[in-house]
């Protein structure tokens, strides 16, 4: 095979199918007819020598050398925009959809500020959150199905890049009626009380030490420091319990309304919930390492006009988080 046969036009098809798993979408993609888009494909199968995508009933299932081609194509006509200076990104008029993945509270947190300002800079942009726990985020960064992660991440492997939007420590939250709420928590207090704590994933979904690590990126799991928790209890003989785990952090006020449980939970979302007046934030009784929140996204999207403004945009609200 040689490479002078491909016609750019081919891979731009190649890389529309593979996101979007059906021929009409990607011909809408790439303005294009459906007829247009499986003549493309048929030119390419031809000089590769493998069908590349296989109708089934959920759509076009790429094969195993589609998956192995898709991260390079897409990266090469990123850096062949880049190159050329094309596709500036003006985001007053752009019309441009960004995935962005991010748990419960990071989304309340970050991004709903950001959509604010989409709505009056972008307003034709779209926004979409995908969860950031499902198990292949490393892999859908690499597919380009997720242009961003937001999150707190133990390892980044070296084709992704990364900057720190804030950092957290682990505190506690309790209802303004519990018996304490008017004095510090003390550590025989966390052996008194329950404790709930947000967790999404653990040891059964192969967590370690509170990170699920695939393809190289370790993410947290659980959203509180166990380590740092369980060491501080050691000349104890016994530790706190943890008596509920729950995978929604925006639950919180409702889980200790009525309850003497204590939450342990990261600092930037215990600011957020004791504004509301019902729930009150202490500082934990043992020393707690910060934590940095980081957006991490794949070197191939360095010069991205468009991913570029989205990560200024993102390193701009995050400053109203970190003074709230």
């Amino acid at each position: 095979m040689s490479a002078d046969r491909i016609d750019l036009n081919l891979l731009r098809v190649f890389d529309a199918v593979f996101e979007d798993r059906n021929l009409a979408l990607a011909g809408k993609r790439l303005h294009l007819s459906q007829s247009a888009i499986s003549h493309a494909l048929t030119r390419l199968r031809q000089v590769l020598g493998d069908d590349l995508f296989v109708r089934t009933g959920k759509g076009m299932e790429p094969t195993v050398r589609a998956h192995g081609m898709a991260m390079q194509v897409r990266g090469a006509l990123q850096q062949i925009k880049a190159a050329l200076g094309v596709d500036a990104f003006d985001p007053g008029g752009a019309q441009r959809k960004f995935v962005v993945a991010a748990n419960d509270y990071i989304t309340s947190l970050l991004l709903g500020r950001l959509s604010q300002r989409l709505s009056t800079e972008a307003p034709l942009v779209d926004l979409v959150i995908r969860p950031s726990t499902r198990l292949d985020l490393a892999g859908q960064i690499d597919v380009g199905r997720i242009d961003i992660a937001v999150g707190i991440f133990a390892d980044i492997p070296s084709r992704f890049r990364s900057m720190t939007v804030w950092e957290q420590t682990d505190v506690l939250l309790l209802h303004r009626e519990h018996p304490i709420a008017e004095r510090p928590v003390t550590r025989e207090d966390l052996l008194s009380y329950p404790l709930v704590a947000i967790s999404q994933g653990g040891e059964e979904e192969g967590a370690v030490s509170g990170f699920i690590v695939e393809r190289g990126l370790a993410r947290q799991s659980e959203m509180f420091n166990r380590d740092a928790l369980n060491a501080a209890f050691t000349d104890k003989g016994e530790a706190p319990r943890v008596r509920m785990s729950v995978a929604h952090s925006l639950a919180m006020p409702a889980l200790l309304r009525h309850s003497n449980m204590l939450a342990l939970v990261p600092s930037s979302l215990g600011r957020e919930l004791e504004r509301y007046g019902e729930l009150k934030m202490r500082p934990t009784p043992y020393d707690c390492p910060n934590a940095a929140v980081r957006v991490v996204w794949h070197e191939r999207n360095d010069a991205d006009p468009a991913l570029q403004w989205l990560r200024h945009q993102l390193g701009d609200v995050a400053r109203q988080v970190r003074t709230c």
